[in-house]
């Protein structure tokens, strides 16, 4: 059996033949690693937003739905006004996010899980309003074509050389831009070419969000990978199974808000 320990198998393995003394590479060991830990984040991202979708089509189909919200008609277009529960239902899933971002080292990874599975409910609850203002049709549409983007921009954060590390704030600078924005456009100027431009700016903001945070669950894995060889209390300090949860929480959201900012150009509305 292999000495994990043994300092001399630093460096000797590239690949899954042991070296010359018997020993795995401490790189094939990351590696086998990595692809475990980042296919871990994409089932639990996948079934959130399976989850997700399930609820949001059982509950606007119920009678539930319309005690959260009015369905009007403006302009041609149908719309789902919310009420006070409805919008308790909308702003629910920003509760979930941030006691999970806030409290990710008070929390045990079982806890991090069951509010995983609870933030997917209700943002599926929160999602249920598109199916009032979109065809099915289109809707279908737009998460195949925001599936095929996300999938082709994880891969390109997986395996580029090139450092996006510093994206990063710029990425994060454009969110907090979106979100003034976006408020005030609502309440105060209700332009829709400066919606449409919220939109596209939206688009590309999370498109680089997924390669970044793609890039930067890679790169925590393996700088926590390499310091608990040398300190095995780093990885009790950084458990897996709470990195895995948080990282799918990230790639969740990327893929959910360039879906949503992206059906605003594919969605046919209802009544047009």
């Amino acid at each position: 059996m292999a000495d994990w320990n043994d300092p001399r198998r630093t460096g000797m393995g590239v690949g899954p033949t042991p070296g010359m003394d018997g020993q795995i590479g401490e790189r094939t060991v990351v590696d086998e690693g990595l692809r475990k830990h980042m296919l871990s984040i994409y089932n639990y991202m996948a079934s959130g937003v399976l989850l997700s979708g399930i609820v949001a089509l059982l509950f606007v189909n119920s009678s539930l739905f319309e005690a959260a919200y009015t369905v009007v008609q403006s302009q041609g277009r149908m719309y789902a006004q919310p009420n006070i529960l409805g919008w308790i239902i909308m702003l629910s899933p920003l509760a979930f996010v941030l006691f999970m971002s806030f409290g990710r080292n008070k929390f045990s990874a079982g806890a991090l899980q069951a509010m995983f599975w609870g933030f997917a409910t209700a943002m599926g609850l929160s999602l249920s309003t598109i199916f009032i203002t979109y065809t099915g049709s289109s809707i279908a549409m737009t998460f195949f074509a925001t599936s095929g983007a996300f999938a082709g921009l994880s891969l390109w954060g997986y395996t580029t050389k090139k450092d996006i590390s510093g994206w990063g704030s710029f990425l994060v600078m454009g969110v907090v831009g979106l979100i003034i924005a976006s408020l005030l456009n609502a309440f105060l100027i209700g332009s829709p070419g400066l919606e449409l431009a919220i939109s596209a700016l939206g688009v590309l903001i999370f498109a680089g969000l997924t390669a970044y945070d793609t890039q930067r669950l890679k790169s925590e894995y393996i700088a926590v990978q390499h310091a608990s060889m040398t300190n095995p209390a780093m990885a009790a300090q950084y458990p897996l199974q709470k990195m895995v949860i948080l990282g799918a929480l990230s790639l969740y959201l990327d893929f959910i808000n360039m879906f949503l900012f992206l059906l605003r150009f594919l969605g046919v509305a209802r009544g047009e």
